[in-house]
């Protein structure tokens, strides 16, 4: 009952806090509800490279009323994603490899850094929001990998440990939000009001 459901919750809330998971295979008809409705949809970085003749994740294709991640807590961290840190459970393929070989190339960077890199790609896209797992703001492996789907063994284990987040890595992450304004601060005469804004995805317990 997605218009009634929605034009109830609407009575409530002044604008409707959620935003749509179309991930995977998505109707026309769901499209259609999220513009409806104004949810912003999601973007994952990790999903960006997978298809060689492009795909609506890529950041030049993103629209405003989205949400970026670098991935979810679904997802590999980018670095095990990428195989540079960690092991990851199966062989890397030819496809896989592929996949990481566009997305390096999409960053035009092959650093040590290769995950503020794709930090900065997501905050400097025009999606109002970045999302950020705390593991990639690290760069961990594969080790540090929240959830596996599909498994009913060893997952959310993974913790941050106190300290782990530097202050250099803290600054870090404040500069390139401010370089791509994405800290609220208050209102100047002649500034846009509606930043986009980032954010990192909650420990859960």
């Amino acid at each position: 009952p997605a218009e009634e459901f929605f034009q109830t919750l609407s009575t409530h809330f002044a604008k409707l806090p959620f935003l749509a998971e179309d991930l995977g295979t998505v109707t026309p008809e769901i499209h259609r509800l999220r513009l409806d409705w104004g949810l912003p949809g999601m973007r994952i970085l990790q999903f960006a490279f997978d298809d060689p003749s492009g795909s609506d994740y890529l950041p030049h294709r993103f629209e405003r009323n989205t949400v970026v991640y670098t991935g979810t807590h679904d997802n590999d961290t980018l670095m095990g994603w990428l195989g540079m840190r960690g092991t990851p459970k199966a062989p890397v393929n030819q496809q896989q490899r592929a996949v990481r070989e566009r997305a390096l190339a999409y960053l035009g960077e092959h650093s040590k850094d290769v995950h503020w890199a794709f930090i900065r790609l997501a905050l400097q896209s025009v999606a109002n929001t970045a999302i950020f797992p705390m593991q990639d703001i690290l760069g961990l492996g594969s080790s540090a990998r929240m959830n596996r789907p599909a498994t009913t063994e060893g997952n959310w284990s993974w913790r941050m440990a106190k300290g782990a987040l530097t202050a250099e890595q803290a600054e870090r992450l404040r500069s390139l939000c401010q370089r791509y304004e994405r800290i609220q601060t208050a209102h100047l005469p002649g500034k846009p009001r509606n930043r986009p804004s980032v954010s990192k995805q909650p420990r859960r317990h």
